[in-house]
């Protein structure tokens, strides 16, 4: 496993469908295709944005607290024909509790748990690609509303692939 951290959100020019990408030490990025609605929650969750009452990935996290559950970390752990697998990672009481997840939802947990973000090497083999140092992240709070804008535009219709 390889620890890799959120370096932003960008939109797929062609389709328009939001892409996450993660970034490792040593210059490789992995891009994800995700939902609007999990760009959005990821999104939220990095730039802190206050909600009244818990959303469904606040809710699953204070779920796995009042059940004595720490997330410890998120691990992306495999792909296959474009789709992406990952796994919630608990510690308990009485042991670790691994949580089949889809990467996107994993990430937005990750981000509210404020724990460590991993891709397999293989993952990373099959699908990253070198950084380019060029690139900018959409994702700085200072852009949040831009990304917010764009969001708002799509529909779970628009997404590359099917989660």
């Amino acid at each position: 496993m390889v620890e890799v951290e959120i370096f932003g959100l960008a939109l797929d020019e062609k389709t328009k469908s939001p892409i996450l990408v993660l970034k490792d030490e040593s210059g490789s990025a992995l891009p994800i295709w995700i939902g609007a609605m999990e760009a959005m929650a990821i999104s939220m969750a990095i730039n802190k944005v206050p909600f009244p009452r818990p959303m469904t990935h606040d809710l699953l996290l204070n779920s796995i607290h009042a059940l004595g559950g720490t997330v410890t970390r998120v691990e992306v752990t495999d792909i296959e024909k474009g789709t992406f697998f990952a796994e919630i990672i608990v510690s308990m009481e009485n042991g670790t509790k691994r949580i089949d997840s889809r990467p996107s939802d994993a990430i937005a947990l990750a981000v509210r748990a404020e724990c460590s973000i991993h891709v397999s090497e293989n993952v990373m083999d099959e699908a990253g690609a070198p950084f380019q140092e060029t690139a900018e992240a959409v994702i700085k709070t200072v852009d949040s509303d831009k990304w917010m804008d764009e969001l708002e535009k799509l529909s779970e219709e628009d997404s590359k692939y099917k989660m």
